[in-house]
């Protein structure tokens, strides 16, 4: 009888099968550099913002009133309709009141929106951090029936997007006598502010770049100084042009869009770059958000405070800090960068 005895290696098996001990390992590492790369993707996204105490509603803390209109026969703009709405604070007396006008009005009246404008309004009035502002809010215009939502007015990029100062002559030849009619707004354009968002941020501050003499504090929300309507000119008319005594507000995010009409972050770091260069009274906060007012109405409060900032004098009964903030006294979560210049 003839006996055969096999001798089998314990590592026989692992070198004949692909997933020896070596393999194993290397699977191993590619997995921990895969789930390192999406740890690394999801830091990357866009950042939540939470709104702090300012933009929350005090039961101690007065309401101002807020008045609704329609208006439908502008000279400017024949044949357009929008709504507006005109916020009054319960300090306002009669007297000569500061004033700011909001475009995309919609999106700042909402007490639980990205803004919450009333609800911010009332309390840093009642806190004596502003001067009591009646504040008013521009929809955008349409063309016959109003749409479900302003945001898709066919009037809107027409009227934020251009250059030039016809909505400039909108505001005063169709709105502020309406508010005036009323209500017994300044004529001191160091007292009038204007603010917007996206393309109501470009038309915010072509307002004040027409008409210093109305208007000379501007804020902006991730402004639209792109190339939708000629806007990416406005970085080489500042460094060109003789500096405008006007006061600016700039909040840019970092994953805003970036399409064939321009990125938004840098077209607003290069705003920002204008100012510096000719020596503007200007202050950019960025954020990490996305195309959207919910980091700029975290920090909306801070924002306004060192808007108004330079009303502080000695007859002032109201006192703000002029000194930066950071939006963690309105956030939780808070990453921002802060750029600021006075010449």
């Amino acid at each position: 009888m003839n006996l055969t005895t096999t001798t089998t290696s314990p590592h026989s098996s692992l070198r004949s099968r692909p997933w020896g001990i070596a393999s194993a390992l290397s699977y191993g590492v590619i997995l921990c550099l895969l789930l390192s790369h999406v740890s690394v993707l999801r830091a990357e996204e866009p950042q939540k913002y939470e709104h702090g105490p300012d933009s929350e509603r005090k039961e101690s803390v007065p309401r101002g009133k807020i008045e609704k209109f329609e208006l439908n026969d502008s000279k400017v703009y024949p044949g357009t309709f929008r709504e507006c709405a005109i916020y009054v604070p319960t300090q306002y007396k009669g007297e000569p009141t500061a004033l700011m006008v909001f475009q995309d009005g919609h999106t700042y009246l909402g007490e639980k929106g990205d803004f919450r404008v009333p609800v911010v309004l009332d309390n840093l009035i009642h806190a004596k951090e502003l001067p009591p502002i009646i504040a008013v809010f521009i929809n955008p215009g349409n063309k016959g029936k109003l749409p479900e939502t302003p945001w898709k007015t066919d009037h809107r990029s027409v009227e934020y997007d251009s250059l030039g100062d016809t909505y400039a002559r909108f505001l005063h030849e169709d709105v502020l006598p309406r508010v005036k009619a009323k209500y017994n707004i300044t004529d001191d354009p160091n007292q009038r502010a204007i603010c917007g968002i996206s393309s109501g941020g470009i038309c915010a501050f072509t307002v004040a770049w027409e008409r210093p003499d109305s208007f000379r504090k501007v804020m902006t929300q991730v402004g639209s100084f792109t190339d939708i309507r000629g806007g990416y000119v406005y970085p080489t008319l500042i460094r060109k042009t003789e500096k405008k005594p006007i006061k600016v507000f700039l909040q840019a995010n970092e994953f805003d869009v970036d399409n064939q009409f321009g990125n938004w972050y840098l077209a607003n770091k290069q705003m920002a770059s204008s100012f510096k260069y000719k020596g503007y009274d200007y202050k950019i906060v960025e954020g990490k958000g996305a195309h959207n007012g919910n980091h700029g109405g975290v920090i909306f409060p801070d924002a306004m405070r060192w808007l108004w900032s330079d009303n502080n004098g000695p007859d002032a009964d109201y006192k703000t800090d002029s000194a930066p903030k950071t939006s963690s006294q309105n956030s939780r979560k808070n990453t921002t960068k802060t750029n600021t210049s006075k010449k």
